[in-house]
């Protein structure tokens, strides 16, 4: 069993604002950490992986497919894989969560600081 605590993490700013970090994964999936500042952005951008999260501190305003679907504190989502989406943090404070992609995200895109597909 492997175990990754948020304190053990160093995160990279995958873009203004938006801090991510990867946490434990298997061969099916990873866990990953972020933290979006108030007034930062996650670009459209889509990726094979299917990817769920929950969100445990904030609102995080989700675009996908021209609607705007709100989540905070409590709320799950799942996106599936190759649908493009963006986010946006509208609120004056940091939102926080993680978010699980299947299959894993092994090498991100964000790591090397290029736009993440």
């Amino acid at each position: 069993m492997d175990r990754v605590s948020l304190t053990d993490l160093e995160p990279s700013e995958a873009a203004d604002g938006v801090h991510l970090a990867l946490m434990a994964g298997t061969d099916s999936m990873n866990v990953q950490h972020f933290e979006i500042e108030p007034g930062a952005t996650v670009a459209e951008h889509s990726h094979p992986h299917e990817q769920t999260g929950f969100i445990y501190e904030g609102e995080l305003v989700f675009l996908v497919d021209g609607d705007e679907i709100r989540c905070g504190p409590g709320d799950s989502y799942a996106i599936p894989g190759d649908q493009p989406h963006a986010a946006e943090n509208r609120g004056d404070g940091t939102v926080r969560g993680v978010d699980v992609f299947s299959p894993p995200r092994e090498n991100p895109s964000w790591r090397e600081s290029e736009p993440r597909s």
